[in-house]
């Protein structure tokens, strides 16, 4: 048995990386507090794959059966003109492998919900909270909360986002991290208008691409929009700009737009933001390291974000049980272990903005015929199993340590 410094960490944010992390903190003895921004859980965003390694360790949490039985059950994709004609349909087994090996897709806001109820009872939440500052000494790191008084932590680490604040205090300004990937996103929740029965139905023009899929057994569905575009200057905080620019953007377009963008401001889970990548190349200053999107981003064109949320935050738990609390040997190890499942899925996000929102008809027509002819070709593991492979990039490490 060793003894485990280190053991009062606070973690900022309460998605999936940050309760991920605290939950593997409390299994190897360490006292993690959560505090988020946000004044309860967010439920929202779109579904999500749980690929490879992330699935390993949601079934190491114990948390597999629970996340099965919330599983979206889509079926597949269809591309469809704008008179609803189907021009190319795709299942989710072809396309991401989604269904084998206890892989599956989940809502975002569903996930986060069973991490936070397997952590709420032993785990301190801060709802409705952030950090204004951060000072690190010989001892630790003391902590200036927006709300909260003042508190000391031994270590701090950022599970806070593409727009960390965590980063921004410690690393610097986001501007020299975040790389534009020239696309932008919108989901919001709207009733199943399209009587979608697990399935999604999407409808593209040029570098434009709007659609919708059941969620929630088919009570509910998402619209989601996305475009090619170059860098918007808006302020992120501001949705009703955000709004302003998504109906702008889609005013012309045909098919069912229209119609989703009228459940615009019925949404209460609106969410807008760019297809960006956080490239860094270290995670950890001092006292305090980074998790998630806050520190790797690949952006929403990986697919692979919950992946890495869930590897990066098991990892670094594991590293610094391993090292009873060192952070300075944890840090680095959790950067080698983990850098080339970053790299790998930065990588794989390169390029998958042309196929996913075409910019041109033609692109369009060959695209739609790629997905019809895929389930025929020879080769079509190694297309729709991409997502798999880069998912699998590095193993779920056993980190059997005794600590006290």
């Amino acid at each position: 048995m060793r003894n485990l410094a280190n053991q009062n960490v606070l973690i900022s944010g309460a998605s999936i990386a940050g309760p991920a992390l605290a939950f593997w903190l409390r299994r190897y003895g360490f006292r993690p507090t959560i505090v988020e921004k946000a004044p309860a859980l967010r439920e929202g965003g779109q579904a999500i794959d749980v690929l490879g390694t992330a699935t390993e360790v949601i079934r190491r949490m114990g948390l597999l059966e629970r996340v099965h039985a919330l599983q979206t059950g889509k079926r597949g994709t269809s591309y469809v003109s704008a008179d609803g004609t189907v021009k190319a349909s795709i299942s989710s087994e072809v396309f991401n492998g989604v269904g084998a090996g206890g892989d599956t897709e989940i809502a975002r806001g569903d996930l986060a919900r069973v991490l936070y109820e397997a952590t709420r009872d032993d785990v301190e939440y801060l709802f409705g909270d952030s950090i204004a500052e951060l000072t690190e000494t010989a001892d630790g790191v003391h902590v200036t909360f927006e709300h909260s008084p003042a508190r000391t932590f031994d270590l701090v680490i950022g599970a806070d986002g593409v727009h960390s604040r965590t980063r921004a205090l410690v690393f610097g300004p986001e501007s020299d991290f975040v790389r534009h990937m020239g696309y932008y996103i919108s989901i919001f929740t709207i009733p199943n208008l399209l009587n979608l029965d697990h399935w999604e139905l999407d409808y593209n023009t040029p570098g434009k691409i709007a659609g919708s899929y059941s969620a929630r057994e088919n009570t509910e569905a998402k619209a989601i929009f996305a475009w090619a575009s170059e860098q918007l200057d808006y302020d992120f905080r501001d949705g009703d700009a955000q709004r302003r620019i998504l109906t702008d953007t889609f005013a012309e377009q045909g098919w069912e737009v229209p119609r989703l963008l009228t459940e615009l401001h019925n949404a209460p889970d609106f969410y807008f933001d760019a297809m960006a990548q956080i490239k860094m190349d270290t995670w950890s200053r001092g006292r305090v390291s980074l998790v998630g999107d806050a520190g790797y981003c690949a952006s929403p064109l990986s697919g692979q974000g919950a992946d890495l949320a869930l590897v990066g935050a098991y990892l670094l738990a594991g590293e610094l049980a391993a090292a009873a609390g060192d952070y300075r040997i944890a840090f680095a190890a959790y950067e080698r272990e983990m850098r080339p499942m970053v790299d790998a899925c930065q990588r794989f996000a390169e390029g998958v903005g042309q196929w996913y929102a075409p910019g041109s008809k033609t692109m369009i027509k060959v695209r739609n015929l790629n997905v019809r002819l895929l389930p025929y070709l020879p080769w079509r593991g190694l297309i729709g199993g991409a997502p798999q492979k880069v998912a699998r990039t590095v193993a779920a490490k056993d980190y059997t340590v005794a600590v006290s």
